[in-house]
């Protein structure tokens, strides 16, 4: 088969190839389209044994011809409730009548080149139609007019199969929506094991692998946001899967507000994956002749674990989700002031914290909260984006000109979807923040957030970016939202839309950021939402980067890093370096340490380096002089990880070039042991006849390295095999890391 996308008409079965992986469908009765199969790539375009169906009892037939038919028991693509299925649907919509019964039977479909644009949301892209293709199906509920387009995109080069759905109202009364998920799969069997992503603040993405049960198994957001409490990601994997080995089937949501993901085991033990919209405070009017488009979901599969299934998401995500110019740039190295000097700062104290940052060899000054209104706490002057000239009396342009004579571009932080009640915005409109009527607006963090479901709140914000934008070089945006949503309600929609604001609001969020980043297509723009609390594939569609958390400890990091990996390539991630002890946890790590584990994403500093000693002010400027060597490496290489930090005694990965002549090696013992064995570190991803020189670059150890350790040349395949002797480490918390090149075979 040479297309991705193929069509039977004679089996009625749609072949959609992606990769390496294969994704069948299939046209019943010629009505219902049924899911036949999802996983390694099959040669035939059709699957010749026929779709089994059983008469179970309590499993009503919608055929009274066939009384083995019942929708109970047949895997749907786009299952609904109320005409057999009992199962979860992934459509619910209630009529002028008061019913919600609805019947999807198949009218039509299109196969196309290419991938179709989303119309107002973020989704993955081709660049060229021989990348991709589509089929868009066509269902039907005959009595009310009510068709949902299903789309399909196989891409030719990753093993993953993006869906969307949008459903459009062809009748003549109103249609209230309930749930619209993207994507619904069935799979025949409970032998999986869960995989997914929880967290809070400052502890996001540590990753959890827990068996499927005999019951309902969802992840959930319902806080406005994607949050920090669940990640909208999730993998069914076979029994013991490892990095190398095992089946793998993940699920993404490309969305940044509330979401529902997970499983649905019923009592033949099928089971039901789905992702979507949160049905969870959700509605949508749907009047005639309108269409509503939800989210896009990509369903990724690999069979040669989840190494590879990562690997296959990092590359689509790098080259077909991330936008603009800096998607094939690496980014600077760059110091946030925000641990150095939190709310009290001025120009001269920023100015001294530059010249010493620029001396260490950083390339970018990030000026974090605190710069604007009269902010000297948290309470106050979100929503006023205007100097406060008691700190920068000249204005950012004149700091901005400061800085670049020091060889440092110039970075803001702005926080635009809150407002202070202490601010002129709000003053001036009270009712531009999501409130309910006369009830109380709660605060989080002393603010309220803004309503960007209402065009004229967006507008108002787009306004005043633009113009604090236009007023200096400013080459980088750190855009936080540290509040998630309350009394979500908005002045600016009738009563019987207020069910829509959750949503509307994200669909504005993503209005201002397209508008935003057209306009301003030379600034890096780096996503955050008290660090990693909205770390999804939607806001990296906007921004190539995100705050990775809030807790910049090393060893703390290590699990949210490693976590974060499984679905978001290196290159996403911001990684900072901080002070000691550190400011979340009052760890003491070797400044070694704490710059090796930020080297997993982009490298900044978060601390005052006026005051580092002599001697971490060398390891400091070595380290960057380091990073910058391998940062193209890091940013575009492929990730392997080689031992997960939830052992609690260590860490390591590395990265590989696209053309393996070269690669990098970290490990790190977290908890240091008594009489510790001679352990060696097996790596992966090397050409096994290739011939490798290892040079050991970083190391704090209790006796004297032999030759032998320091500089290791041997084959791929004895790395792979044998693997490099890990030096003996003393103390907790100490790194290496080995720098890997090839050479000629001699």
């Amino acid at each position: 088969m040479s297309v991705p996308v193929y069509y039977d008409g004679q089996t009625q079965q749609f072949h959609l190839q992606a990769g390496q992986c294969s994704y069948v469908m299939q046209l019943y009765k010629g009505a219902y389209l049924v899911h036949r199969y999802f996983g390694r790539s099959l040669s035939n375009v059709s699957i010749n044994q026929p779709l089994i169906t059983v008469d179970r009892a309590f499993s009503p037939n919608p055929d009274p011809a066939d009384e083995h038919f019942s929708l109970d028991t047949v895997p749907l693509e786009y299952p609904v409730f109320g005409s057999s299925d009992f199962r979860l649907p992934a459509i619910e919509a209630e009529f002028d009548d008061g019913s919600s019964i609805l019947d999807l039977r198949y009218v039509r479909h299109r196969i196309l080149p290419g991938k179709p644009q989303l119309i107002g949301l973020p989704a993955t892209y081709v660049e060229r139609e021989e990348e991709a293709q589509t089929v868009e199906i066509d269902l039907q509920d005959a009595p009310t007019g009510l068709v949902v387009t299903l789309r399909y995109t196989a891409f030719a080069h990753h093993g993953v199969i993006a869906r969307s759905v949008s459903v459009a109202n062809h009748g003549v009364q109103n249609i209230r929506l309930k749930r619209v998920l993207s994507a619904v799969c069935d799979f025949p069997s409970e032998s999986y094991h869960l995989i997914h992503l929880p967290g809070a603040h400052a502890r996001e993405r540590e990753m959890s692998i827990i068996p499927v049960g005999r019951t309902a198994q969802f992840l959930e957001s319902r806080r406005g946001a994607s949050s920090h409490q669940q990640n909208p990601f999730f993998a069914l994997a076979t029994p013991f899967t490892t990095e190398d080995y095992g089946d793998v089937f993940a699920f993404s949501l490309v969305y940044s507000g509330n979401f529902l993901m997970g499983v649905d085991t019923e009592q033949f033990g099928t089971v039901r994956a789905m992702a979507g919209i949160n049905p969870f405070g959700f509605g949508w009017l749907l009047r005639p002749s309108e269409t509503f488009h939800a989210p896009e979901a990509l369903l990724g599969y690999s069979q040669q674990g989840l190494g590879a299934m990562s690997r296959d998401f990092h590359r689509l995500f790098r080259k077909r989700l991330v936008r603009g110019a800096f998607r094939d740039q690496v980014r600077p190295v760059l110091i946030n002031n925000w641990e150095a000097t939190y709310f009290h700062f001025d120009q001269d104290t920023l100015l001294e914290l530059g010249q010493s940052a620029s001396l260490l060899g950083i390339e970018l000054f990030v000026l974090d909260d605190g710069w604007f209104g009269h902010r000297d706490d948290d309470r106050s002057s979100l929503g006023d984006w205007k100097v406060d000239i008691r700190k920068l009396p000249e204005g950012l342009s004149a700091l901005e000109k400061a800085l670049r004579e020091q060889n440092m571009q110039f970075g803001i932080w702005v926080e635009p979807e809150m407002v202070s009640p202490d601010s002129e915005l709000y003053r001036t409109h009270p009712d531009w923040c999501l409130h309910v009527g006369e009830r109380t607006r709660s605060t989080g963090r002393h603010q309220l957030v803004l309503d960007f479901s209402r065009s004229d709140v967006c507008e108002a914000i787009l306004d005043q970016l633009t113009r604090l934008l236009q007023s200096a070089p400013i080459r980088y945006v750190k855009w936080d939202m540290n509040r998630h949503m309350t009394e979500v309600g908005s002045k600016g929609w009738p009563i019987d839309q207020q069910r829509e604001i959750g949503h509307r609001y994200i669909l504005g969020l993503y209005y201002v950021l397209e508008e935003l980043t057209r306009r301003f297509p030379a600034v890096l723009f780096e996503s955050c939402s008290g660090g990693g609390g909205r770390f999804d594939p939607g806001m990296l569609y906007y921004m190539p980067q995100v705050w990775t958390s809030d807790n910049t400890d090393a060893i703390g990091r290590l699990s949210i890093q490693f976590g974060t990996s499984l679905l978001y390539p290196s290159i996403t991630m911001g990684a900072h370096v901080s002070a000691v002890p550190n400011h979340q946890v009052g760890r003491i790590t070797p400044v070694d340490t704490r710059g090796l584990v930020a080297m997993m994403g982009n490298l900044g500093y978060e601390m005052d380096v006026r005051q580092l000693t002599d001697l971490d002010r060398e390891k400091v400027s070595a380290q960057i002089l380091l990073y910058k060597e391998i940062r193209q490496l890091v940013l575009f290489g492929d990730l392997y990880r080689l031992r997960h930090p939830h052992t609690q005694r260590d860490a390591a990965w590395m990265y590989v070039s696209e053309d393996r002549d070269e690669a990098f090696v970290t490990y790190v013992r977290i908890l240091a042991v008594a009489n510790s064995p001679m352990d060696r570190l097996i790596l992966r991803g090397l050409e096994p006849q290739t011939e490798y020189h290892a040079k050991l670059l970083v190391y704090d150890v209790s006796y004297e390295i032999p030759d032998s350790m320091l500089d290791v040349t041997a084959r791929g395949d004895e790395l792979m095999a044998v693997g490099l002797m890990i030096p003996h480490l003393h103390g907790d918390f100490r790194a290496c890391a080995w720098k890997i090149v090839s050479q000629p075979v001699s």
